[in-house]
């Protein structure tokens, strides 16, 4: 079973004709995931790839294909209205590659969601993406998934293809993996996928990997230790970034003690976290804990 994404989603997407939604939309369709519509302003009543209606607006995609999910590749100026644009419309899911958002417009994004039924992934990641259900809303490369019972959460889209790439690597198939994004303000925290990993009956364990900055792997540690009942595999990036540097991620910046790597790792140490020492031992550390 795979959260958020499975074998019903229909897939919008927003800025589809630009070249980086014409190709990643090309891959998702490659790995099976249901493609519906496009939204391009001014391209309204073509259709991309013979086979795709493209609409002007979110609001008639979706009263036209009944469409349940929207992939954003919109430009950076335009993304935080593209966001607002698909919650007005009712999207329950959508996944916002876009990265260079400024932060102001991300403050009134995430306060818009506060009272909408959408939830966002992003922005600033790579998606999502369900083996089990073969579908992929996002960037990262399919072909380095396999179906299993591990979810990955991760704020590093680079970190969780080579999370993925090594489970995979050593038979540990994934359930769902979820790049939440690496700015200071994000629409999905690790605590919230969390939860629904907790619910899911077919994911039997966690991949978790935090880095510097903020306090969501420390959050992601009290639910850990108070409400999560499952094995979780834990890596914490940025041990030697020195502080006050932004390293990356925009929200990947230490400004103060609880912002380091070694608090992150202590606070998921203690409460079960199965920590693993470099990136390069994901794979191992994880197949250890699994037994």
């Amino acid at each position: 079973m795979s959260i958020l994404i499975d074998e019903n989603t229909r897939l919008m997407v927003q800025g589809l004709t630009g070249r980086e939604g014409t190709f990643h939309a090309l891959r998702c369709m490659e790995y099976g995931t249901n493609l519906v519509a496009g939204v391009t302003p001014g391209r309204g009543g073509t259709t991309w790839e013979e086979k795709v209606p493209v609409f002007n607006t979110v609001n008639d995609a979706v009263s036209e294909t009944d469409a349940n999910a929207a992939l954003i590749f919109v430009p950076a100026a335009f993304a935080a209205d593209a966001i607002l644009e698909a919650t007005d419309a009712g999207i329950p899911l959508i996944a916002c590659i876009t990265e260079g958002i400024p932060v102001m417009e991300m403050v009134r994004v995430v306060k818009y969601l506060e009272d909408k039924s959408s939830r966002l992934i992003g922005p600033n990641c790579p998606g999502l993406i369900s083996p089990v259900s073969k579908c992929k809303i996002g960037i990262m490369p399919g072909n380095i998934h396999t179906p299993g019972r591990v979810g990955v959460i991760s704020r590093s889209g680079t970190l969780t293809y080579e999370a993925v790439n090594q489970l995979t690597a050593l038979g540990i198939g994934q359930s769902t993996c979820v790049g939440i994004g690496g700015d200071p303000l994000v629409g999905t925290s690790f605590v919230d996928l969390l939860q629904l990993f907790q619910e899911d009956s077919e994911t039997d364990a966690v991949v978790l990997i935090g880095e510097i900055g903020g306090t969501k792997e420390q959050e992601a540690a009290d639910f850990i230790q108070h409400n999560f009942t499952k094995p979780v595999i834990g890596l914490v990036v940025g041990t030697t970034a020195p502080p006050g540097r932004r390293m990356g991620h925009a929200g990947a910046i230490i400004t103060g003690s609880a912002a380091r790597a070694d608090e992150k790792v202590k606070a998921l140490m203690d409460a079960g976290v199965h920590i693993v020492p470099s990136p390069a031992e994901i794979g191992s550390t994880a197949k250890k804990a699994l037994g």
